[in-house]
């Protein structure tokens, strides 16, 4: 005798096009190995789901409206909640795909990836298994190779020195115009880029390669700074007491 099926994977998909969305949920619904448990149009409806749903695996979109990505995947881990997360997305550079691992992702997928390739994949990620499409597996083997730092940008510059500053990120939206979700996603970007985990890192490894200056002076040419800069490592920072992202 053959023993009991297995239940059906529960797949929710996250992506802010509605018909990518409507295309995925056919194209697994069609499978009995799954079932559609909820589709989301960013990041922070994915995540009202989640929670609710309970997924398997999710299906996540990196560049959406409001919450990104990105930033849905860092939370999920942060909520400790059990779904694997298999990002999905046209985006292959580095900044997007290490920023996606380091936040939690457990695969990593292009979207011309072919029907039979992504039903694997799904079934993959619900079993604990780590998928990337080939090309992002090659920028990973090339970096580790050949490690090259990467620059901050302008905006993640910027963002940076007001951390060092004592900001939160409400307050660095603020100053900056720009949502509070973007300020988290800049400093997942910048924490992948200066190989760190926190903000307290982040802003001890910017001293260090001297990014942020040592007092008023001019930063690099990847950005200019056009507020005031600490004149010193504030207190809490040397003391590991930065507050969370």
């Amino acid at each position: 005798m053959s023993g009991p099926a297995e239940p059906p994977i529960k797949l929710l998909i996250a992506d802010d096009h509605p018909v990518v969305r409507d295309g995925l949920s056919g194209m697994f619904a069609a499978d009995p190995d799954f079932t559609v448990v909820g589709e989301a149009g960013d990041g922070s409806q994915a995540l009202r789901l989640a929670d609710a749903a309970r997924p398997d695996v999710i299906l996540m979109d990196l560049r959406m409206p409001g919450m990104d990505g990105v930033t849905a995947i860092a939370e999920l881990a942060r909520r400790g909640n059990p779904a694997r997360v298999l990002v999905l997305t046209t985006y292959d550079t580095d900044s997007y795909v290490l920023s996606a691992i380091a936040a939690g992702a457990t695969g990593y997928l292009l979207k011309d990836a072919p029907r039979d390739e992504l039903l694997r994949a799904v079934r993959a990620a619900a079993a604990g298994q780590s998928v990337l499409a080939p090309s992002v597996a090659t920028r990973l083997m090339n970096r580790v190779r050949s490690p090259e730092p990467e620059v901050l940008s302008q905006r993640e510059l910027e963002v940076l020195g007001l951390v060092a500053a004592g900001s939160t990120n409400r307050e660095a939206a603020a100053r900056l115009f720009i949502s509070e979700a973007t300020v988290k996603t800049h400093l997942l970007h910048i924490y992948a880029k200066l190989g760190v985990t926190d903000r307290a890192a982040a802003v001890a490894e910017a001293f260090n390669r001297g990014l942020l200056g040592t007092s008023r002076e001019a930063l690099p040419a990847a950005g200019s700074w056009r507020g005031p800069l600490p004149r010193r490592l504030p207190a809490r920072v040397r003391q590991g007491r930065a507050r969370p992202g």
